[in-house]
């Protein structure tokens, strides 16, 4: 008598080799002593320790954090300031998928793993911020202030566009995992996830902002105005975008050998248009500034220590790099704009610390000073999302080319 092959173990199989393949990706690819390994590792090791210390002795056995400042570098960076720097992939995405400006489909899939990486991680940084990491479950079920907190709406903002950043991205995992019912079927969704996750990253960089409108007494009147959220959201478009440049011109280096012809050449067109996004979008950010300084009357305050510190930020960190990004989208010049990229992100950084650091509270007889340890556990956060991104380019289709069956499988 003849017995069939048992379905089961044909299944069984294939989940083993899926199993074996993952267990083989793991394994380390390339030279181990790099500059960057050499220099993130130790840091990573001691930033591990530290958050150790933090849940097991408390939160103020390794910050300067307290009951008069509970908003610290962990929120004023990682979060707030991450944020902003996120912004490039729900403006790349609205651009490629929206507005049919195909040029700039070669870097969709990595602007949009590190929009998502860096929402995973600066949200999961809200855990060490947190006096009672555990409570942070509050923030989704609007326990303790209700469902009509802006708290609650950016807490759940978070939460959807980082599922529908997750969904854009699913499709080069599908590939990667030589998945190819799963990813026919992925893609067909990945336009309505565009649609979804463009929403709700506007809504929650507004979001931010409203949560300082709650401050009126604690931000200084340069910094505080009722058109916070706007501000927010027009600096994340110029702020993203250039965390795209910097980025960009970074991969191109170290991931060369994944890169075709075909996108080298366009490598310099789509950097010289994404220059021009970023001048208009610093233009209209420049001119809302000038009007809310005139509009609050805010003379009295410009000729201070606090007024020079904000012509600082807004001559050299908006103005400066506007006009060097209108002057390289002439010129062509690609050093120009990177340098450009290189401010405009120093001026997000400069921008949101001031909001929610060096001018909240600024009249305060004792001043927050972050301590050392919350420095080296932001490196930490960073390096370790950096080890995440390299190791996902170097091994799923994020620059390189999708494999020859995605295009027979449609």
């Amino acid at each position: 008598m003849i017995q069939a092959t048992p379905q089961p173990l044909y299944q069984e199989n294939k989940e083993t080799n899926v199993f074996k393949f993952i267990l083989s990706e793991l394994k380390p690819q390339g030279k181990i002593f790099t500059p960057f390994n050499v220099i993130s590792i130790p840091v990573i090791i001691t930033g591990l320790i530290i958050m150790y210390i933090r849940f097991t002795q408390g939160i103020g056995s390794v910050t300067n954090l307290s009951q008069e400042v509970p908003w610290g570098l962990w929120i004023g960076f990682d979060v707030v300031t991450g944020v902003a720097f996120a912004g490039g992939a729900y403006v790349l995405v609205f651009m490629v998928y929206i507005l049919n400006l195909e040029k700039y489909r070669p870097i969709v899939r990595v602007t949009v793993l590190n929009g998502f990486l860096a929402y995973l991680f600066y949200s999961a940084a809200l855990l060490l911020d947190l006096g009672r990491p555990l409570s942070i479950v509050n923030v989704i079920i609007g326990n303790g202030f209700g469902v009509s907190s802006v708290l609650f709406l950016v807490g759940w903002h978070f939460l959807l566009y980082m599922l529908a950043l997750l969904l854009e991205f699913s499709p080069a995992i599908a590939e990667w995992l030589n998945a190819r019912k799963a990813r026919k079927f992925l893609s067909g969704l990945t336009l309505a996830a565009v649609i979804f996750g463009i929403t709700l990253s506007a809504l929650h960089q507004s979001g931010i902002g409203a949560l300082f409108l709650m401050a009126k007494e604690k931000i200084h009147p340069l910094w505080y105005n009722s058109y916070m959220p706007l501000m927010f959201v027009v600096s994340s478009v110029f702020g993203g975008i250039s965390m795209v440049i910097l980025e960009g011109s970074i991969s191109s280096k170290v991931f060369d050998y994944q890169l075709d012809k075909n996108h080298h050449k366009q490598h310099k067109s789509i950097l010289h248009g994404l220059s021009k996004v970023c001048a208009v979008g610093m233009f209209v950010y420049l001119f809302m500034q000038i009007l809310i300084f005139v509009h609050q009357q805010n003379m009295p305050y410009l000729f201070s220590p606090m007024g020079y510190w904000f012509m600082f930020e807004l001559l050299g960190f908006v103005l400066l790099p506007m006009l060097l990004f209108f002057q390289s989208y002439r010129t062509q010049n690609i050093t120009m704009i990177k340098v450009a990229s290189v401010l405009t992100l120093l001026g997000i950084v400069l921008n949101r610390m001031n909001v929610s650091i060096i001018a909240f509270q600024y009249e305060a007889a004792v001043r927050y000073v972050p301590t050392w340890q919350e420095f080296i556990v932001t490196l930490t956060i960073i390096f370790i999302e950096i080890w995440v991104l390299r190791w996902i380019i170097t091994r799923m289709p994020v620059l390189r080319k999708s494999p020859d069956w995605v295009n027979t499988n449609h």
